[in-house]
């Protein structure tokens, strides 16, 4: 799979994920699928689902993760909350154009180039929060999150993103 076909399959993960509402309520449930997964599997992840403000709506750390996971996790939202769009997906516009954060003017002590951070949009209303999580590659914890959502809100017709990079 070329980059541009890498860049197509996750605006169109990102275009298919959209939720009709979004509630605390509707971040507690979408928070229980991502910890019914890390138990389920038994994968040592972080979770964290915040509105575009910054406030947490819901957060949980999975048996073995650890601290980096939370230092993780706040760099994946500055991301998507800066450039409304995954942190997976601004990763591939990166490598298209060459260029690294810092290029940009970004800290990478705040802001992250690789997967992990989803954006909650509201189809009436546009970006409304993020999703993220941390604790195994990028390309999984991206995997994790686009499982989640689909399974949240019954989209079965998502196209998957390779886990191993290409």
């Amino acid at each position: 799979m070329d980059l541009q076909e890498q860049i197509a399959l996750v605006e169109s993960q990102e275009a298919l994920l959209q939720f009709d509402h979004f509630s605390n309520q509707d971040a507690w449930e979408l928070g229980k699928v991502f910890v019914q997964e890390a138990f389920g599997k038994e994968i040592p992840i972080a979770i964290c689902i915040k509105t575009l403000s910054g406030k947490t709506l819901f957060h949980y750390t999975a048996e073995g993760s650890n601290r980096g996971s939370q230092d993780w996790i706040e760099r994946k939202f500055n991301t998507v909350q800066h450039f409304e769009t995954s942190t997976l997906g601004y990763s591939l516009f990166l490598k298209q154009r060459g260029a690294t954060l810092s290029e940009r003017g970004l800290d990478p002590t705040k802001f992250v180039a690789c997967g992990g951070g989803f954006p909650i949009v509201v189809r009436s209303a546009g970006l409304v929060g993020a999703a993220m999580v941390s604790g195994l590659t990028d390309l999984e914890d991206h995997d994790v999150l686009v499982r989640c959502i689909s399974k949240y809100l019954g989209v079965e017709s998502v196209p998957n993103y390779p886990t191993k990079a290409p």
